[in-house]
Order: C-alpha cells, then structure tokens, then sequence
C-alpha cells in the first residue's frame, strides 16, 4: 500500500497546470513501477489538497453561472481526474509490462459521532474577506475562521475512516494482480443514511485512510511518500537526528513526546503505528526513490539510500 500526496502531483511553486501534473505523475509511476518490478503487488492511495482547493475556487468563481457541487462531490470529481492522470502514467511507465490499471472511485465510511464533527478543524477552498466570510456563515452556515494574512477559509471536519465501502472490489483487483488506484484524497466521506449512504462534507486524512485499507486487504507493507527522506526526532534542536529503523512502541512514544506534530509527521507516525498493530509487517516514511530500498531491508543498499522504517520489533 502506497499513500502519496497531493503535493506530489502539484508541487510548491507551480501553478497545477495538466502538464505539470502529468510530468510528476510520471515521476511516481517510475516508482510504483520499480515495486511491481521487485515483485511487489500495488495499491497506491493519492492525496488531493492541492487540486481539490483549485477546484472549490472553480466551483466559487462560477456559482452565479453553475450551481456549486458540495464538498465531497468535488472530492470525487478530483477522485476521478487524479485517478485518469496515474493510470495513464502508470501505463505508460509500464511500458505494456502490467496486467493492467485500475482507478476505484471509492466511498469512506466516518462516524458521525467522531468527535471531529463538533471540531471543525481542516481549512479548504479560496480565502476569503472578513464580510465574505461573515455572509457565508449565515447563509451557506459554514464554519469559517482566519487563516493566516491572506484571509477566512472554511473548515470542515477531519474524522477518522471506519470502512471502506469498495474494498471487496479493490481485494478482486488486487488477486488479479492489477495496480489499483483506490481511496483518492483520503475517499469520499459517507455516512449510514435513512436511504443508504450518503455523502458528507469532510476531508479524511488520505494515510489513516491509507491504514485503513491496507488492513483491510492484509498487505504486508505500508510505504507513507513524502517529501523527506527520513523521519526526524528532535528537528527544530542541535541534536536533530535521522531515524533508521524504529520499533512501533519507540514511534508511539516518540508520539506522546510531542516529537512528531500533528501538522507535519504526526498523521504518517500515527498510521504506521495502527498498520503495524493491526498486523502489518513493514511501514516506510520516506521519498518515493527510496521506497523500494527501505521495502528490502537495506541490506543490499545501506541507509543511504533507504528511508525510516517502522516495525513490530527489533530485528
């Protein structure tokens, strides 16, 4: 299971046109590709932040000419673009070596009791001003606060995953040894409805949904794709340190330290620990390069070239 960002897709300082998004797709499916080469079966999971924000800005620029779609429509409008963009570099990069590429559409069941709910806490979208803002809240009743100098932004709830609605599809693709694409931007958030499911504006962190379906399909590895090579304990001191390899209860404790912030390696620690207490073998946090490396041990590598790994015990 391979949980990648959004930023990786549009990265800082571009403007998210098609053909940069299409240049760092490429980038990741050479990686994807490198696992199945190693004899790894694949499900990678895509974050969708930047592109869903550019989209909400659509949505908002246009509402006096077309009615604006809730939140999670635009997350599964997302869903489908960044779905298409992977496939067709994954394909690509395959070069005809692939049984095939298959992006799901996939719903993510929350709680509605979770206590997000009652804490709005993930902004999305454009900023606003202050009166904008105001006449939101009254007439559209969003929860909106400042974020930052450059204006109001709405919040909306970050609950945790449940379940995913898809999964036994996700699990026949996977025992025909396709690449799935599966649970972009975290999944479309539902919820159990009088009716069936039904959608609901929230944003769910894309690596506890990552987790969730790892755990749901036994995969045997969770690999966390970010921007840096390895996890860091005491960052922001003089005693910085890389992080090779630690137990799941050194990373939970590392946890509870307050080592990893919710804004930056918290969500990645926090699903690697749940991955590998649910049962998994292996999590890896590092860059997409440095993905297959970690996967082998190192052994033929040596940690130069391989990321943090996190496991159930000492080797």
């Amino acid at each position: 299971m391979v949980a990648l960002g959004g930023n990786a897709i549009t990265r800082g300082g571009q403007a998210g046109t098609y053909a940069e998004q299409a240049a760092n797709a490429h980038d990741m499916a050479r990686a994807v590709c490198a696992l199945r080469d190693a004899g790894w079966n694949v499900v990678l999971v895509h974050g969708n932040g930047p592109q869903v924000g550019n989209l909400a800005i659509q949505q908002d620029e246009a509402a006096s000419i077309v009615p604006a779609l809730p939140l999670f429509c635009v997350n599964s409008m997302t869903q489908g673009q960044l779905g298409s963009l992977l496939s067709l570099a994954l394909l690509a990069e395959g070069r005809g070596r692939l049984p095939g590429v298959v992006s799901v559409v996939t719903h993510v069941m929350v709680d509605p009791t979770d206590p997000a709910f009652e804490r709005p806490s993930k902004p999305v979208g454009p900023y606003f001003t202050r009166d904008q803002a105001a006449d939101l809240v009254r007439e559209r009743g969003w929860d909106m606060v400042r974020d930052g100098e450059r204006g109001h932004r709405r919040v909306v709830p970050s609950p945790k995953p449940v379940g995913i609605v898809e999964v036994d599809a996700v699990r026949a693709l996977i025992e025909q040894h396709m690449i799935v694409v599966a649970g972009g931007g975290g999944g479309i958030p539902v919820i159990a409805g009088d009716h069936g499911l039904e959608g609901i504006d929230a944003v769910i962190d894309k690596d506890f949904t990552a987790q969730r379906l790892a755990a749901s399909v036994n995969a045997d590895a969770l690999v966390l794709v970010t921007d840096t090579e390895k996890v860091f304990v005491d960052f922001d001191t003089p005693d910085r340190r890389a992080i090779d390899e630690m137990t799941v209860d050194e990373a939970a404790k590392h946890l509870e330290d307050g080592q990893f912030p919710d804004g930056s390696m918290g969500p990645k620690v926090r699903a690697a620990v749940r991955f590998i207490r649910e049962g998994g073998r292996t999590a890896v946090i590092t860059t997409a390069d440095r993905a297959g490396p970690s996967l082998d041990l190192g052994d033929a590598y040596g940690t130069e070239r391989t990321g943090t790994r996190i496991v159930a015990g000492v080797r």
